[in-house]
């Protein structure tokens, strides 16, 4: 089944932290078979009061994938590096249609 991976950023305190984070987060995703679907999306809150930072969402073939994205030695040191940055990564695995 597809699994996404939904990012919301809601606060930098290291901008270069996060500029470094950028530069090397799609080349974690690869060998995960992870891509991006949508950085920096246009948002329309349509209902609630969801107060979006810097979205953006990874699709993965599965949900075992994007876990083991997380866990990768690859990725664990991105998350050294964005110290001072909150984040927020949500998993959704479902089918599609």
């Amino acid at each position: 089944m597809p699994a996404l991976v939904f990012g919301n950023i809601v606060a930098v305190r290291n901008p270069e932290g996060l500029a470094e984070y950028r530069r090397r987060a799609a080349s974690t995703l690869e060998p995960y078979g992870g891509r991006f679907f949508l950085r920096g999306a246009d948002i329309d809150v349509l209902e609630g009061d969801w107060v979006p930072g810097h979205v953006s969402v990874v699709e993965f073939p599965s949900a075992e994938h994007a876990r083991r994205w997380y866990r990768s030695p690859e990725y664990q040191e991105l998350v050294a590096v964005r110290t001072g940055v909150d984040l927020q990564l949500v998993l959704f695995e479902g089918e599609e249609g």
